[in-house]
């Protein structure tokens, strides 16, 4: 009798269509050790450019709409305008990046499993929370040392 939750897709009696569980195929049937270590030289690089983009989630993406808007005549003068298209435009580019970063590690999970690693999960959340405590890190840094409160006479102990 099937009554284990992970059977039936949950605490539902019946199986409700897409909620059954993920079954793997065997794992691969390795190639050549050439062909492995190419595999596994791409699933690097797909796994660096992930990283490479969830970077740029933290500063890059902000500070080029900001610039982008900057350079556009009419909202320079309208600042509400300016800060919505802005505000819109940095939204709708990390939304764009994670759903490639998404498919990349789709990519990723395939390039492992060629390479001989049974890999069954993804690494997308651990790259985004690696980079977020690297982005949260170095914005600290350059708030205390660097252009932020350092230069407005606003620094941490002044009076």
């Amino acid at each position: 009798m099937r009554s284990d939750p992970s059977d039936t897709g949950g605490l539902f009696v019946g199986r409700r269509p897409g909620t059954q569980p993920v079954h793997y195929r065997s794992a691969p049937v390795l190639g050549n050790p050439r062909q492995r270590r190419r595999d596994a030289l791409l699933g690097h690089c797909v796994l660096a450019l992930m990283v490479l983009i969830n970077l740029t989630f933290w500063g890059p993406v902000e500070a080029g709409w900001l610039w982008i808007v900057s350079h556009i005549p009419i909202l320079v003068e309208h600042i509400f305008f300016a800060t919505v298209v802005a505000f819109l435009g940095i939204l709708l580019t990390l939304i764009a990046g994670l759903a490639v970063c998404k498919q990349l590690d789709g990519i990723w999970i395939l390039m492992r499993r060629a390479s001989g690693v049974d890999q069954r999960d993804g690494v997308i959340g651990r790259v985004f929370a690696y980079t977020a405590m690297v982005g949260v890190a170095l914005f600290g840094l350059w708030l205390v040392f660097g252009g932020g409160l350092a230069n407005s006479g606003t620094a941490p102990g002044a009076p």
